[in-house]
């Protein structure tokens, strides 16, 4: 039971971690679905600019009476994208079917792990190779 515990603590570890890389661009993709504008920082005045917005996260910007949704990653694309009103509910609607997915697929692999009754192994279980 303790090897199992430690087992899924350093696997949720790991998931994390793998998941934190690829949460930028999977925002980034979402954001693309959602036909946002992509805006390369091609300069050095544009990339200083892009660094000086929040970072990884969409905001929301008003420009001459007008609401605007961007996104700066200076880090890894060195782009910004950018979007209106229709683009960021858009991208809302995206990013919820994925958590339900993500969700779905998570309590799929939990209800298989449940299903697999490893103590009906003996001691050729998952513990005997630990």
């Amino acid at each position: 039971m303790r090897k199992t515990a430690i087992f899924c603590a350093l696997a949720l570890t790991v998931g994390v971690a793998a998941c934190a890389g690829l949460g930028a661009q999977q925002t980034q993709d979402q954001l693309a679905a959602a036909q946002f504008a992509r805006k390369q920082a091609d300069t050095p005045a544009k990339l200083a600019k892009l660094k000086a917005l929040p970072q990884n996260k969409v905001t929301l910007v008003v420009k001459n009476g007008k609401n605007y949704y961007i996104y700066a990653d200076a880090a890894q694309c060195q782009c910004l994208y950018i979007g209106k009103e229709a683009n960021y509910q858009q991208y809302q609607q995206i990013r919820i079917a994925q958590n339900i997915a993500d969700e779905q697929q998570a309590a799929a692999a939990m209800n298989q792990e449940a299903a697999m009754d490893w103590d009906s192994w003996g001691p050729w279980g998952p513990g005997f190779f630990y």
